[in-house]
């Protein structure tokens, strides 16, 4: 399979499996220490070919996706679920099987200044925050909808830049896609 974007992963080893699993070429970010040079380099494939920002699913890896799409907008974004990029001791691209990463590049999105789909208020009478199974629903819904995993601020900056609706939400964590009902009954 080949990928005409360009990949940005965190290390050598993430950049191994891809070029074995795939026709690609990719960006090394070198992990948190994020160049100048190296933003320069995603910059210009941005312009001539596109970027798929495919970071591990972790905090370092969400700060380094956070930092590129900052600086290089328009980058798209594919999200590997936690569970499947691990081992016993880690997680990362790299203990990804070829398939889940074919999964994520299907459901790449684009972070974008979009109007807000979703609100503070939201995230909490859909019980994606301040909730004690809070957690296990992003989780879920993060799986569901290719997002990847992330605290209640992450999911919603997530949500919001795919225009996820509440009934979508609805839908996937409780089968439900009628506002009203939802409402009336309050949170589950």
């Amino acid at each position: 399979m080949k990928i005409r974007e360009v990949i940005v992963v965190e290390g050598r080893h993430d950049e191994a499996l891809l070029k074995q699993c795939f026709e690609c070429d990719v960006i090394v970010t070198g992990g948190l220490a994020l160049s100048d040079d190296v933003l320069e380099r995603i910059r210009q494939a941005r312009q001539t070919r596109g970027v798929i920002i495919l970071t591990d699913p972790d905090s370092p890896g969400n700060r380094i996706r956070e930092r590129i799409n900052q600086a290089v907008p328009g980058c798209r974004n594919a999200f590997l679920d936690k569970k499947q990029a691990r081992t016993e001791h880690k997680v990362g691209v790299e203990h990804a099987s070829r398939e889940v990463i074919q999964e994520a590049l299907a459901h790449q999105i684009t972070f974008t200044d979009s109007t807000e789909t979703i609100t503070v208020q939201d995230m909490y009478m859909l019980g994606l925050s301040g909730q004690p199974e809070s957690k296990q629903r992003r989780t879920v819904l993060g799986r569901e909808l290719h997002l990847g995993d992330g605290n209640a601020k992450t999911m919603r900056r997530r949500l919001n830049a795919a225009q996820i609706t509440k009934e979508q939400i609805r839908e996937i964590l409780y089968g439900e896609s009628d506002c009203d009902t939802f409402q009336n009954e309050g949170n589950r």
